[in-house]
């Protein structure tokens, strides 16, 4: 792929990325992020603001689901788009590249600490899965998990058929470009600037949105924060 046509896609997987972003922030509610962090914590560490609550735990939630909707909207397509591959035929493998002699088998994935021991389990038995149904093309079948950063790099086992690489390993291997993994940060020039001042709206609204709930439920009558109320909500038996 050129670096015209590059640019293109890398600016359509951002505003496809930030699209995401946008609604998960318009849908997301109070109650679904306030259950999933420590009030213990901010009552120690000092926190009587309910709009620094708000900032700190919807910029914990928001942190951890960028990086998931980051692998779905820029690295998987891009990666699909590059490698003159095809989509997998299999569920928990995104793309075949096939040759004459050889078929490739990759799973996409964002960076190299996305699995635990039930996952890497998983992803083993998905990847044999497909090679049973590949056993009539007589071709040698080679597992990849390809993480879109990082330095990981391991080969197959006795407990696991894959191997994994990551970085500019990963897009070389897809690519032939060792520069590639770079051209992906270098050519999204000033993209992110342009969304970033619909998001820090958008990003503004919500916290406004969600202080003024949090007050309503959470807080006394002259403004201070009711904990017990708040570890009941998030602690207590329903």
């Amino acid at each position: 792929m050129n670096t015209k046509k590059l640019q293109k896609l890398i600016a359509k997987c951002l505003r496809n990325f930030y699209d995401r972003r946008l609604q998960r922030l318009e849908t997301l509610k109070l109650k679904d992020f306030l259950k999933r962090k420590n009030p213990y914590l901010y009552k120690a560490t000092g926190t009587e603001k309910t709009s620094e609550i708000i900032e700190e735990i919807l910029a914990a939630y928001m942190i951890a689901s960028d990086e998931g909707i980051f692998g779905d909207a820029f690295f998987e397509p891009i990666a699909k788009m590059v490698c003159k591959g095809t989509v997998s035929p299999s569920e928990g493998v995104d793309i075949a590249i096939e040759t004459k002699n050889k078929y490739l088998a990759v799973a996409v994935k964002s960076g190299p600490n996305i699995f635990n021991a039930s996952q890497k389990k998983r992803q083993n038995d998905e990847f044999n899965l497909l090679r049973s149904r590949l056993l009539k093309l007589h071709k040698q079948y080679d597992a990849l998990v390809g993480h879109c950063y990082g330095k990981m790099k391991t080969e197959p086992s006795k407990t696991k058929i894959y191997r994994d690489r990551s970085g500019q390993a990963f897009w070389k291997e897809i690519t032939g470009d060792s520069d590639f993994y770079l051209k992906l940060i270098r050519l999204m020039k000033n993209e992110p600037s342009k969304h970033r001042v619909i998001y820090k709206k958008a990003w503004a609204a919500a916290v406004n949105r969600f202080t003024v709930e949090f007050i309503k439920d959470f807080c006394n009558s002259n403004g201070s924060i009711n904990w017990e109320k708040l570890v009941q909500f998030n602690s207590g038996e329903d």
